[in-house]
């Protein structure tokens, strides 16, 4: 009786989890915003290392000094990926018109070394941040993790449906053994 009762109580936790990584997985989504990790310190004290922000696509034109938004640099500018840094600066370039943006990470003494133009008539902007839940994200990443949190609710379904099915058979047994044993009139 105890047994069933943990086992009710484990899957329902387990259910409960489930629908939340899908809400947190899919929310954002349905939103219209992007999710992205943050994988160094310099934004640290905004936005610390493993913190997940979610950032919403709006018209270039709308953006402003002391927006936070995550770019690609420019090739050659030393990072790989995605940066997510606060623009420092706006201007337009004499010569060609364009918007010119310059940045900086929170954390940093100095600007980003880098300008860039930004191409694309839309950008992301960080619209919120959610501390430590990056680092969740990115362990979903890893195969051997997603197999564990898939292996693991699988693996137990799987326990708790075959011990229902050897309690219902030894029940049954039970009864056909007890209809063999009363004496028909």
């Amino acid at each position: 009786m105890l047994a069933r009762r943990v086992g009710r109580a484990l899957a329902a936790l387990l259910v409960t989890a489930g629908l939340l990584l899908g809400a947190l997985l899919i929310a954002p989504s349905l939103l219209g915003w992007e999710r992205y990790v943050i994988v160094s310190g310099s934004m640290t004290g905004t936005y610390d290392r493993g913190s997940l922000v979610l950032d919403e696509i709006v018209p270039t034109t709308s953006l402003r000094e002391g927006d936070v938004i995550t770019y690609k640099p420019p090739a050659g500018s030393g990072p790989k990926g995605l940066v997510t840094h606060r623009i420092v600066k706006i201007r337009k370039d004499k010569k060609t018109g364009a918007t010119v943006y310059r940045t900086k990470g929170d954390a940093n003494k100095a600007a980003d070394p880098w300008q860039f133009v930004l191409s694309d008539k839309q950008q992301a902007r960080v619209k919120m941040g959610v501390p430590h839940v990056g680092f969740f994200l990115a362990a979903l990443a890893d195969r051997t993790v997603r197999m564990i949190l898939i292996g693991i609710p699988a693996g137990l379904i799987a326990l708790f449906t075959l011990a229902g099915l050897w309690r219902d058979a030894g029940r049954e047994a039970e009864a056909q053994a007890a209809a063999a044993a009363t004496p028909s009139a």
